[in-house]
């Protein structure tokens, strides 16, 4: 099977809905609305990614984007029947590449410290857990 990967758009929002919806470890909000992912996409264009097969199922999927110093990578998935294909990381290197276009020379992600399979995944990949710093958070009034 061909396996394409491609730049996400809005048109893609239900079929990569339905893959992270498909797939442990992926933490969904009210800023996974189809109007907040718009907003993402226009503000990162070309930085997201879907790999699909001829059908239009969403296979994998990734975000990105940056702040203009850092780049962060999001709701990195593959649907549980296609992982160990490479899939993720094809998506993790189109990403980078488009990070790394924009003068983005560094890249973070966050990630559930219990999705041990997604920690394995980057570990391997050349990525470093931090143990040094922590995420703070704090949800205010939408616009």
């Amino acid at each position: 099977m061909e396996i394409a990967i491609s730049t996400l758009r809005i048109n893609d929002y239900n079929a990569v809905m339905a893959l992270w919806n498909q797939c442990d470890g992926i933490g969904l909000s009210e800023a996974d609305s189809r109007e907040s992912i718009q907003a993402y996409l226009d503000r990162n264009p070309g930085m997201s990614f879907i790999a699909s097969a001829g059908d239009g199922a969403a296979l994998g999927a990734i975000l990105a984007g940056h702040d203009g110093r850092r780049g962060y990578l999001h709701h990195l998935a593959v649907h549980p029947s296609h992982r160990r294909k490479g899939i993720g990381g094809r998506l993790v290197e189109h990403a980078l590449a488009a990070l790394k276009e924009a003068g983005i020379g560094k890249v973070h992600l966050f990630i559930f410290n219990t999705n041990t399979s997604g920690l394995a995944f980057w570990e391997a990949s050349g990525w470093k857990l931090r143990t040094d710093i922590a995420i703070v958070s704090k949800t205010i009034e939408s616009c």
